[in-house]
């Protein structure tokens, strides 16, 4: 999987289906040479090619030479101050105050295995599944190191990036910018894909072809954010769902991120990857280190989709951990639009007795429960529960439920602070708040210091109080705002730009002693819906809601956008109420349903409100839902069609990876009079083989895939039909 020519210096990383290679070159510069499907063997290194260039500088090392630049080479590891005039991957203040490093090989490692980062997530793979390449590159001047982690998972056709920057020197350094991922293409003319949006219309894609120039996405609200996620893709300009070549990188991280791409002047593409520049410094004195996040990479010849399965397998298999990585996903109800902060033990449990009724498994109390938390301006940080609304505690309101049958879960957001509770009045400096300044609130709140480990870990001690007094089996972890007036009292003036990264590592360090104590809860991510969905969060949190939004024809875009990186199993998405608390529209009860069943499935709620033959379609949902549980959680997942373009409707299709069963999903858009007739095209079927469509008769795979399934006139706005393809003999 990781080859070395020593007599060459190359090294080539394989995987099932891509390779890529870079070399180090006389003066110890690690030069990119190849990225692509994978190749028997040989070099790349004759695409590296020299000219004189003007205006673009040459290395000491290089004597009087004009043909080498770093200016012009495609290049790993790049940084800045020393002829590179690119998108710079390290950004360094040294002691006396220049701002140049000039890292150069000086040894490798290649190991079985995959590596780990210390305090990070990270993909993880059994050790003769993966394989590990370290390279160290030094800079002789200062002596500040780079070490230089690869990682290859070659079943799903992953590399993996990661660095760690070590100060071996005698003086102080500050890092101003640290990428964890840098990659150098041959070739300008590429098309950019990012998935961007606003809360409650999170990660839609937008394609562009690269101009000349720098095109960016990036976070500085503490979080992944709803507005651009930090998962990117290039690809070939012609490059569609089931054809042309592509790539996928994600950050494996969440707090505030860049993702930029530069087409150079000479028509080449450089692509980074890492935590955002603004406001880092990171302050290493001699002997200290410091860790960047990884980030990961995909090819795929096959297009979109070929790429898709396979982070999807990656993510479920190589990311998520714990027994609720696979085990089966409980339906749930959340009592959020069933109550708002308005309950007590004896409504909720009439709203679990008719939740019951209908099929659902497990019953979720979301805001309101603790503290004196009675509406949105009060209580947070109070982790104890209010008796006024459970007397006696959790306890007897959890046993009564179980009794009914239903398993019991909470709500809860470590990460803030209201003004009005016990916690800020008691330690006001462990909120972010700048000295002098009034604060500035989101939902009328602050964000508490977890860059300070006794924050967290205070926090941390009341909350596992509360679950250690009754049987609770899910938790919805939620963080109601981005992060603002970021200023820690722990540190001095000249450390502050620390403070964004040590808060999303105090966040993981918690999410880990959360892991340990609790392995048998099932913990949910949740940033106002969608804001913090991203690969870090999912090594902690097996799954993520996907947003505020639960508008059935709003799910359809966004859950389009999240299936280019995130697979079903991952993505909270809930039946809700009509009308429509986001939009106002209406859909019926099995759109909805059939939406919502590309995610992990529940209901946001009141189940009394429904009539008779609404609770008993809702069970007939469920019973749906757990017959095709394994198909639509774990099968290979295709968009059919796009619902950012016009059409009649949107589809995708789940299949079994044997090929064995198939469920392709229509919902159509506003009908219209004397319409067309429609017809929709699985994928990915065995073509000799015969499917029974619906229970219907046998048709072979190949005819299904290219003569389609007719779609009949069903009337109305908003209908929805799914198709279930079943292989016989």
């Amino acid at each position: 999987m990781i080859g070395y020519q020593a007599e060459n210096h190359l090294f080539t990383l394989h995987t099932r289906s891509s390779s890529y290679q870079f070399m180090v070159d006389p003066s110890g510069y690690l030069l990119h040479t190849y990225y692509g499907p994978r190749v028997g063997g040989g070099s790349f290194a004759y695409r590296l090619r020299q000219a004189d260039r003007g205006f673009s500088p040459n290395p000491n090392s290089e004597g009087h030479t004009r043909t080498f630049s770093l200016d012009t080479q495609p290049q790993e590891y790049p940084s800045s101050g020393v002829g590179d005039f690119r998108i710079p991957v390290l950004e360094v203040e040294n002691a006396d105050g220049s701002r140049a490093a000039d890292l150069r090989y000086q040894s490798h490692v290649i190991r079985s295995g995959k590596y780990a980062l210390p305090g990070l997530p990270a993909f993880f793979a059994q050790e003769e599944d993966a394989q590990t390449l370290e390279i160290t590159l030094e800079d002789p001047v200062t002596g500040l190191r780079a070490v230089l982690y690869y990682g290859v998972i070659e079943s799903r056709d992953m590399i993996t990036r990661a660095v760690r920057i070590e100060n071996a020197g005698d003086k102080p350094v500050a890092l101003t910018r640290v990428m964890s991922l840098c990659l150098d293409l041959h070739q300008g003319d590429l098309d950019l894909i990012t998935f961007d949006g606003r809360h409650t219309g999170e990660r839609h894609p937008h394609r562009r072809r690269l101009a000349p120039g720098i095109q960016m996405v990036s976070s500085t609200r503490g979080a992944t954010s709803h507005q651009h996620n930090n998962f990117i893709m290039l690809c070939a300009p012609d490059a569609g769902e089931t054809h042309g070549w592509c790539l996928g990188a994600a950050l494996v991280y969440s707090g505030n991120f860049e993702a930029a791409v530069e087409r150079t002047q000479f028509d080449t593409a450089r692509m980074t990857l890492g935590i955002s520049p603004w406001q880092f410094r990171f302050t290493l004195a001699p002997g200290e280190t410091f860790t960047a996040p990884e980030a990961v990479m995909i090819f795929s010849r096959e297009g979109f989709s070929g790429m898709t399965h396979q982070f999807h397998r990656a993510i479920r298999d190589n990311l998520c951990r714990g027994e609720w990585a696979h085990r089966r996903r409980p339906v749930l109800l959340n009592t959020w639009e069933a109550a708002y902060f308005d309950f007590n033990s004896e409504k909720l449990l009439e709203i679990a007795r008719c939740a019951a009724e209908t099929g659902v498994e497990l019953l979720v109390m979301d805001d309101g429960w603790f503290g004196t938390r009675n509406d949105d301006r009060g209580g947070l940080g109070d982790w104890f529960v209010n008796e006024q609304k459970l007397p006696g505690g959790l306890a007897p309101l959890v046993h009564a439920v179980n009794e009914l049958g239903l398993d019991f879960g909470l709500w809860i957001e470590p990460e803030m602070v209201s003004e009005d509770s016990r916690l800020f009045a008691e330690h006001p400096d462990w909120a972010l708040r700048i000295p002098g300044r009034p604060a500035t609130r989101g939902r009328s709140q602050l964000v508490l210091d977890f860059s300070r480990t006794e924050v967290w870990q205070y926090v941390y001690a009341q909350i596992k109080k509360v679950l250690s007094s009754a049987n609770i089996t899910y938790v919805k972890w939620d963080m109601n705002r981005s992060l603002t007036d970021v200023l820690s009292a722990a540190l001095p003036a000249e450390r502050q730009g620390e403070v964004y990264h040590r808060f999303v590592l105090g966040v993981y360090a918690m999410l880990e002693q959360f892991r340990k104590d609790f392995p048998h809860i099932l913990l949910e991510g949740c940033c106002g819906g969608g804001g913090r969905f991203d690969c870090g969060m999912l090594y902690y949190t097996p799954q993520i809601w996907a947003s505020d939004n639960t508008d059935a024809m709003d799910r359809l875009l966004i859950q389009y956008g999240t299936s280019f990186c995130y697979p079903v199993s991952v993505a909270g998405s809930h039946v809700s109420a009509v009308p429509n608390e986001q939009t106002g529209r209406v859909t019926g009860l099995d759109t909805r349903a059939a939406v919502a069943m590309a995610g992990t499935f529940g209901y946001e709620l009141d189940p009394r409100s429904l009539s008779v033959a609404e609770r008993q379609q809702m069970r007939l949902e469920i019973d749906r839902f757990r017959h095709l549980y394994d198909l639509i959680q774990y099968g290979d997942y295709d968009r059919l069609t796009d619902p950012f373009a016009p059409g009649p409707f949107t589809a995708w299709q789940q299949t079994a990876p044997d090929g064995s069963a198939a469920l392709v999903t229509v919902v159509t858009g506003m009908a219209r009079s004397n319409d067309a007739f429609a017809t929709v095209y699985p994928r990915n079927l065995l073509p000799d083989a015969l499917y029974s469509v619906n229970g219907a008769d046998a048709v072979r795979g190949d005819v299904l895939m290219y003569g389609g399934i007719p779609l009949p006139h069903v009337g109305g706005d908003y209908r929805a039909m799914q198709f279930e393809l079943t292989r016989k003999g």
